[in-house]
């Protein structure tokens, strides 16, 4: 029923009322990371360091994972990534999490779910279809405060940096043995027709207009020292 609706709302069939819905979801996605970025960003001493923004290729927010949500015993989260382009942040793609790593240090509270991939084999591993957290993708808990500086062994075998937000509180995590998959389906959505997540993140799909305010922001915070 789900891929019927889909479609529905694509060729501008049937299940308008659907449709406006659904989107209006997925926009709502895409601002509540913007507002996980603003706010985690908006106390320099404690939030990713410089060091790190101005190397970051992609940035991915997963807003409000709860333990427990859809997973029994695990976590499930749903976000957005973009990633840097010759031309500014790409258009944003949908992801999902899962796993069962972080919520214990929540509190079994909502948390928020920060990654930044700092290489080009990071970038390449957010292309997969799915891939697992430490084994496709060496990850590290990433420092906290504008001057802290990564270690350079960090730097040089991380693809991904990771942090969580829960009740306030904003500090590296480790996500290893959590996996990461593409949510195609909101993806088309919101694009209105199927890109691949490589054309998209690598700039070739214009960004839909409801995503600007968080590209915005990440440019912001992730400015390039070229």
């Amino acid at each position: 029923m789900k891929k019927l609706l889909v479609v529905a709302c694509i060729a501008g069939m049937n299940a308008p009322a659907f449709c406006a819905s659904d989107v209006k979801k997925l926009d709502a996605r895409i601002n509540d990371a913007q507002t996980v970025i603003q706010e985690i960003m908006a106390t320099p001493d404690k939030a990713i360091p410089d060091s790190i923004t101005r190397k970051a290729v992609c940035v991915g927010v997963i807003p409000g994972v709860k333990k427990g949500a859809l997973i029994i015993g695990g976590e499930y989260g749903q976000g957005v990534v973009t990633c840097r382009t010759a031309h500014g942040w790409s258009g944003p793609v949908f992801i999902r999490l899962a796993g069962g790593s972080f919520g214990l240090q929540a509190g079994g509270q909502a948390t928020d779910l920060v990654l930044v991939a700092v290489n080009d084999k990071g970038f390449q591993a957010l292309l997969n279809d799915k891939f697992k957290i430490g084994a496709d993708a060496s990850a590290a808990a990433g420092p906290v405060g504008r001057n802290a500086q990564a270690s350079t062994d960090v730097m040089l075998k991380a693809e991904l940096l990771t942090w969580s937000r829960a009740q306030g509180l904003f500090a590296g995590v480790d996500l290893n043995g959590d996996s990461i998959s593409q949510n195609t389906d909101d993806t088309t959505k919101l694009y209105g027709g199927e890109h691949g997540f490589e054309q998209i993140l690598k700039g070739s799909v214009p960004a839909p207009p409801a995503s600007k305010p968080f590209l915005q922001t990440v440019s912001k915070y992730f400015r390039s020292t070229h």
